[in-house]
């Protein structure tokens, strides 16, 4: 077996032969450079050659290397190198078919594509002449019976073996002599059954014999699991020299289950394919495929791109073509029916190679354009632009990206992905953020605003080219369906992580006293593309913030002046809202919700009394109160502790009971509070002034520490 690899340069001399029927090859000073990917077979050499993708190479010292170890020029015959390890060979070989099996379904999914060229061996059968499967074709099918059929040998060798060396007392008794030993004859020389001429062990030695061959010669995996004496050698090139065709002709009528009759027709095929190939040079065969990036291109539009796209975003006005668009959920949001265009662009490159600005400058094109196709949608309604109200019918679930109370936008999920050779040449599914000095890109006008049209980001993933390149040949549509969901949910993962690393995310709700609107309006330069709406709820906001220390005194001004006005807590990117409300982040939502409600009993704590240090510190978990006030307990949820005239937050109420306290040994009723989180409302203590025993409402408490702060 031959390897070339595409786009490297060869010194001409080095693979004139192995070239030998290929022509449309570009000459350049002395060298050449292949512009093709895919499999012929050479009848001069009477070899497969195989040109595999360009991401085999890395760039080491300033050199096209294959992974990142050998010269191309060195690994022209695998077989004879030996330096290369048996691993790397074994993969090759596995590659090479992978590669061959994605050109093959891609050609059957392009059958109008003029950038493959194919040309199968033409033979005469009686019903004249017929295109063949290529010998490759054949070599797998072969290999993959083998693998597929184990019991079927087992059991007709089996068959085969079975009585083998009994004697044959017939023949025995009739043709020798015995000898009388205690009264009981003996013979000498007993006569064995003989083996006779057997045609279903004949077929299986032809078989295994020629996946031997396969194995000796290309180097494929063949477990062969029997103890026939195989034809090998010299013999077995009388085989493939006409033999093999001729031999299984004159056994052709002796098999009748159609296990046999499958096999038979395999291994004539093999030995009709391998004669033509080896002894006509006209009957040349080769399936390669020019410019492998759009195979590279079309393998991830299948496996993460939507196939309805609207059409001024796939093919846009100003004559750019995005390579993959798809919609899924926002990354500000988690909520299902809240999708957004993520759009990608796959960059296919030899390991090592950086993005180019011209392409990131066409990613943020795509993103402005996906922008204004967006606002197009809600803000346009041209009866006689018949485009935009097909799309208006079809495309219409997706959100408006501008949200018009804070005129922020949503966030555009923007990729690269390229291919990169996983380092222990495995299979396996992997995807991961770019291993190069950029592995994101950003693009704005406005510091420290993420909600803005022009703050556009985008990210830089690889791929394992081998998984992809595997679940793209094996065609198998449950398999390419479960990891488009998968990876679409990981890319967004990714791109959330990054924008976590240079944000911090809040949750903001206006106080119930307090209009959103009218704040926003009167406020609007300060936060205009900081917060959005990304919620069905349009009373709750998120706030971003850059990390970046230059922006700590602003951030910090302005949480200070939103939390006089907002219940404002951090959380993450598209984080479930109902979930912090559950696990109650800092601040209980529930009071968001009904702060106006009266449910928070107030109590006194003197500084004198024995747990007065552990209400300072937060601490507590039980307040006695012994004087049982006269109002509706089934209301209390909260619990308001004065400690020393003073308050900064309040506790949750786990449990509310009675119980009794004693005093100079009488025992007299009181109420008890189990209490648990305590929520702060400031960091600082005010007096204020207010009797124990009161119910009163969280907005009230708000109101009061913010009154008596301000007085401070």
């Amino acid at each position: 077996m031959r390897v070339l690899i595409e786009d490297y340069k060869y010194q001409a001399a080095d693979v004139t032969d192995i070239l030998h029927g290929i022509n449309a090859l570009e000459n350049i000073e002395g060298y050449v450079s292949l512009n093709y990917v895919g499999y012929f077979y050479n009848t001069e050499l009477k070899d497969c050659v195989f040109i595999l993708p360009k991401v085999l190479l890395e760039i080491k010292d300033k050199k096209d290397l294959v992974f990142g170890k050998y010269l191309p020029e060195d690994i022209l015959n695998i077989d004879n190198n030996k330096a290369i390890t048996q691993t790397e060979k074994n993969f090759i070989y596995e590659f090479a078919v992978w590669i061959y099996r994605a050109i093959v379904v891609f050609q059957n999914s392009h059958k109008d594509s003029n950038i493959v060229y194919h040309k199968k061996i033409i033979k005469v059968s009686k019903g004249g002449r017929k295109l063949s499967n290529t010998f490759l074709d054949i070599l797998q099918a072969l290999l993959q019976f083998n693998k597929d059929n184990q019991s079927f040998f087992f059991f007709v060798l089996r068959n085969l073996h079975s009585g083998y060396n009994k004697i044959n007392w017939t023949s025995t008794i009739g043709t020798s002599s015995a000898i009388v030993q205690d009264n009981r004859p003996v013979y000498l020389n007993p006569v064995n059954k003989k083996r006779q001429i057997n045609f279903d062990e004949e077929l299986l030695v032809i078989f295994f014999s020629t996946l031997n061959y396969i194995s000796e010669h290309y180097g494929f995996s063949a477990d062969i699991s029997c103890n026939l004496d195989l034809i090998k050698g010299k013999q077995f090139e009388t085989y493939l020299n006409g033999l093999g065709k001729v031999r299984l002709q004159q056994i052709k009528y002796k098999y009748f289950s159609d296990k046999a009759l499958e096999l038979w027709d395999l291994c004539y095929a093999f030995f009709d394919t391998a004669r033509q190939v080896r002894t006509n040079d006209t009957q040349q065969e080769y399936l390669l495929v020019k410019n492998f990036n759009i195979v590279f291109e079309t393998i991830i539009d299948e496996l993460i791109g939507d196939k309805e796209i609207p059409k001024g975003l796939k093919e846009q006005e100003d004559g750019k073509r995005v390579d993959h668009m798809y919609t899924y959920k926002g990354l500000t949001t988690y909520e299902e029916d809240k999708p957004i265009y993520y759009i990608g662009d796959s960059k296919y490159y030899k390991h090592g190679n950086p993005i180019g600005k011209e392409s990131v400058y066409k990613q943020f094109t795509y993103a402005r354009n996906v922008i204004q196709w967006n606002l197009n949608l809600f803000m346009s309604d041209n009866r006689c632009d018949e485009e935009l109200q097909y799309d208006k019918k079809n495309f219409g679930n997706i959100p408006k990206l501008r949200d018009d109370v804070t005129e922020g936008y949503n966030i555009i999920p923007n990729f690269f992905i390229s291919a990169r050779l996983n380092k222990e040449l495995s299979y396996k599914e992997e995807i991961e953020i770019a291993n190069r000095n950029h592995t994101d890109f950003c693009n704005r006008q406005f510091e420290n605003r993420l909600f803005d049209r022009d703050t556009l980001l985008v990210c830089h993933y690889d791929v394992n080219f081998l998984y992809v390149v595997s679940l793209y040949a094996r065609n198998n549509k449950i398999q390419k369906d479960a990891w488009k969901a998968k990876v679409r949910e990981m890319f967004r993962a990714e791109i959330q992580k990054i924008l976590s690393e240079k944000f911090d995310f809040y949750t903001m709700s206006a106080h119930p006293d307090v209009n959103a609107e009218t704040y926003i309006r009167k406020h609007f330069q300060e936060i205009l593309g900081k917060i959005y709406t990304p919620y069905s709820n349009r009373e709750i906001f998120s706030l971003a913030l850059e990390k970046d220390d230059k922006y700590v005194m602003d951030n910090d001004s302005l949480l200070d002046e939103l939390r006089k006005h907002f219940y404002v807590e951090k959380c993450g990117i598209g984080e479930n809202l109902e979930r912090i409300i559950v696990e109650g982040a800092n601040k209980d939502y529930k009071t968001i919700i009904s702060s106006s409600t009266t449910n928070v009993l107030t109590g006194v704590v003197h500084k004198a009394d024995k747990d007065y240090s552990i209400f300072f510190k937060h601490h507590a978990s039980i307040y006695t109160m012994q004087k049982i006030p006269s109002v509706n307990l089934m209301d209390v949820e909260y619990f308001l502790p004065m400690v020393d005239g003073c308050i900064n937050g309040y506790y949750k109420v786990e449990k509310l009971y009675f119980a009794t306290y004693k005093d100079n040994g009488i025992d007299y009723p009181c109420l008890k509070l189990k209490l648990s989180e305590y929520i702060k409302v400031g960091n600082e203590w005010v007096n204020i002034i207010m009797r124990s025993g009161e119910v009163i409402s969280i907005n009230d408490i708000l109101r009061m520490y913010e009154s008596e702060k301000s007085d401070l």
